[in-house]
């Protein structure tokens, strides 16, 4: 088997709708390749995060860049990215996994309605891959065994949350909820820890 970053260089020019799956599939080649000498698991090596934040960064430029047919036809319910860190380190487990699954779930949705109110085509590949980087994000949680969320009946029932009337600031919250909570969670699992001590 290629060692993973031999394999990645050379396929730094694959189509840009890719991307997201490609660094997910690293993910897996990367933890799975018998050669590496036990090497910090790769699902917590936050490089692969910090990938997706480029990306949602890249989303947000071309929307600010856009003056027709970018706009979102209602207003859409968003997680709340404000992070109190006294408050965080008190809450379980649990509780952490719940309210970034939770998160997750609200981008998701926000995102599928952003994708039918934009009508500017160029704009779709990069909505499209926020998507998928966040179903990737979901199976990195699951992958460290926490447990599954169970979408509500309805938005509303979710508490933390607001709304947002624009894709810029859709676009904003999606990159300041992965530079957060998802970065602090995957900084708390259990097994990452494990991983570095």
């Amino acid at each position: 088997m290629k060692p993973a970053a031999v394999w990645k260089s050379e396929h730094q020019g694959e189509n840009p709708k890719h991307r997201g799956l490609l660094a997910f599939l690293l993910i897996v080649l990367e933890w799975t390749q018998p050669s590496l000498p036990s090497p910090l698991r790769p699902i917590c090596d936050l490089r692969v995060l910090n990938h997706f934040i480029k990306e949602a960064q890249d989303a947000e430029a071309a929307m600010k860049l856009c003056s027709e047919g970018c706009t979102l036809s209602d207003t859409v319910i968003v997680p709340q990215t404000t992070v109190e860190f006294d408050v965080w380190e008190k809450k379980s487990a649990l509780a952490k996994a719940q309210e970034v699954q939770s998160g997750l779930w609200l981008l998701q949705e926000a995102f599928n309605f952003l994708r039918t109110s934009v009508t500017n085509t160029a704009l779709h590949s990069h909505i499209d891959n926020s998507v998928r980087n966040l179903l990737s994000v979901n199976a990195v949680l699951r992958s460290l065994n926490i447990q599954e969320f169970t979408p509500p009946a309805s938005a509303a029932e979710i508490e933390g949350t607001w709304r947002v009337s624009t894709a810029t600031e859709l676009l904003q919250v999606h990159i300041n909820f992965l530079r957060g909570k998802v970065r602090l969670i995957l900084l708390d699992a259990q097994a990452c820890q494990q991983d570095v001590s």
